[in-house]
């Protein structure tokens, strides 16, 4: 179940918020440095994540599910947010280079049908980075943040996800490693906090974040190329000879008499 996009939004501009827009963030800047000229979708609520690449992409969209509403993104220039159901992309094939999804697949009925939009909407080799809760994590089981209210996962569980939809799985990434808490100690120690966490319990993130690769199937080659599959060649067995037996041909004789 979706919250109230209008909930996020406020989230997002309370210090909580803005301390894990900086922290998780960074951990998705590691991945993507830069979008240089290339094009991003963000689906959910991607829209704090995504503000860093507004100046260099070439295009940022943010798609948000009509069961969370939508709201107008950016704030500070043209409104790029449109408002979609969920398995539902208004946009052509192979039309976007990267797709980042933020409170979505812990959110949707249906995650698997987001991710096969992705999929399309992906070009060939496209990127994919998904963030969800941690089973394991303690912000999972805290509702302080909108990531104690969706569906948690463990790692193997979004790995096999993302693989029956089609997806490589070519980077892993934790976050959050801080307790949920408005302690301003802690909120000051954030880094102190992840740093160490990192290290010490590096299972127990807060959220699994993973990259993925559009797979792309390989065709069979055209005439002339020999392929390295070995193709079976099938075997005619006439009607009514048992599988496996050769037919018992008549004789002449057997057949003039008959006549």
């Amino acid at each position: 179940m979706y919250l109230d996009v209008a909930d996020l939004r406020t989230f997002y501009d309370l210090p909580m918020g803005r301390l894990l827009r900086v922290l998780i963030g960074g951990r998705i800047r590691a991945l993507w440095p830069s979008l240089e000229g290339q094009s991003l979708l963000g689906i959910g609520y991607a829209g704090p994540f995504m503000r860093p690449y507004l100046g260099s992409a070439e295009r940022c969209i943010a798609a948000m599910p009509a069961p969370q509403g939508a709201v107008g993104w950016p704030r500070e220039a043209d409104n790029a947010a449109v408002l979609i159901e969920d398995g539902r992309l208004p946009v052509s094939d192979a039309f976007f280079d990267r797709v980042l999804a933020v409170h979505a697949l812990d959110h949707a009925a249906d995650p698997a049908a987001i991710l096969r939009e992705a999929w399309r909407v992906l070009a060939p080799g496209g990127r994919m980075i998904a963030i969800v809760p941690n089973r394991r994590g303690l912000w999972s089981q805290s509702e302080l943040s909108p990531f104690g209210y969706g569906r948690p996962y463990s790692r193997g569980q979004l790995k096999g996800l993302l693989r029956s939809c089609q997806f490589d799985v070519a980077a892993q990434d934790d976050a959050l490693f801080l307790p949920p808490t408005r302690a301003r100690f802690v909120l000051r120690s954030a880094r102190t906090w992840e740093g160490i966490g990192r290290r010490m319990w590096p299972a127990f993130g807060g959220l699994l974040i993973m990259e993925a690769e559009k797979k792309v199937f390989r065709g069979l080659p055209v005439e002339g190329t020999r392929s390295a599959l070995r193709v079976l060649k099938p075997v005619f067995i006439p009607e009514g000879a048992p599988a496996g037996l050769k037919p018992v041909r008549r004789s002449s004789a057997v057949t003039q008499s008959e006549t």
